[in-house]
């Protein structure tokens, strides 16, 4: 049986989504998150040397990042669901939105983050100076590339079902933390169809027994 190490709040609860969809018995380990600094606690470096989360284990496996375990999955457990076979014409939109979720979409996303806490931990004389500097460089670099990411996804969802097809991927897996994550923050507002498609999954029978057994998660 394979193990999904969990953390809340985090990527790995969209694998629970698809081991749910694929109906795949396993075993949840939780982790959470330090109440301070938000960052996952020391014990996950028992599981894996990064110390991150997710992490998914078995007898012979021992293996991090959410893509890596996406692909994993659908391939030794899927049995031809979630997949795309290499001959098909949408393989190559399966591939690139795969890899697109964490190669183009996160990045921008994350740093925009970190930048708006680190204005937090200015002390307050330079506080301004900081704020200044920082939206500057979120403005000039970050967030264009940001915009220019969901308007093409938006777009490819205003005329596309899925992102590789009439059924869900493990495109659409991969997709689904980024955008979740950008409509429960209130931004989202000017991509219906990313909503749309975001609140199709979350009203999946699989997608709610996920947030069940994966416990905490302010996405959802």
């Amino acid at each position: 049986m394979l193990t999904i190490h969990h953390l809340n709040n985090s990527r790995s609860q969209r694998l629970l989504w698809l081991l749910e969809e694929l109906d795949v018995e396993y075993k949840l380990e939780k982790y959470q998150r330090d109440a301070k600094t938000g960052l996952a606690p020391v014990d996950l470096k028992a599981v894996h040397p990064l110390g991150r989360s997710p992490v998914l284990t078995t007898e012979n496996v021992s293996l991090a990042e959410s893509g890596a375990i996406v692909e994993y999955v659908v391939r030794h457990y899927g049995n031809g669901a979630f997949a795309v076979p290499e001959e098909e014409s949408r393989y190559q939109q399966y591939l690139f939105w795969l890899h697109f979720a964490e190669g183009s979409l996160m990045p921008p996303r994350v740093a925009m983050l970190v930048f708006s806490k680190a204005k937090q931990k200015v002390p307050a004389l330079l506080r301004p100076l900081a704020k200044k500097i920082l939206d500057g460089i979120m403005d000039a670099y970050y967030k264009p590339n940001l915009i220019q990411s969901l308007k093409f996804t938006e777009s490819h969802l205003q005329n596309h079902a899925w992102f590789a097809g009439t059924e869900p991927t493990g495109a659409d897996v991969q997709m689904l933390f980024p955008l979740e994550t950008l409509v429960a923050m209130g931004q989202a507002d000017d991509y219906p169809a990313i909503k749309a498609w975001v609140k199709k999954i979350h009203d999946r029978p699989a997608y709610q027994r996920a947030l069940e057994k994966g416990g905490e998660y302010d996405y959802a």
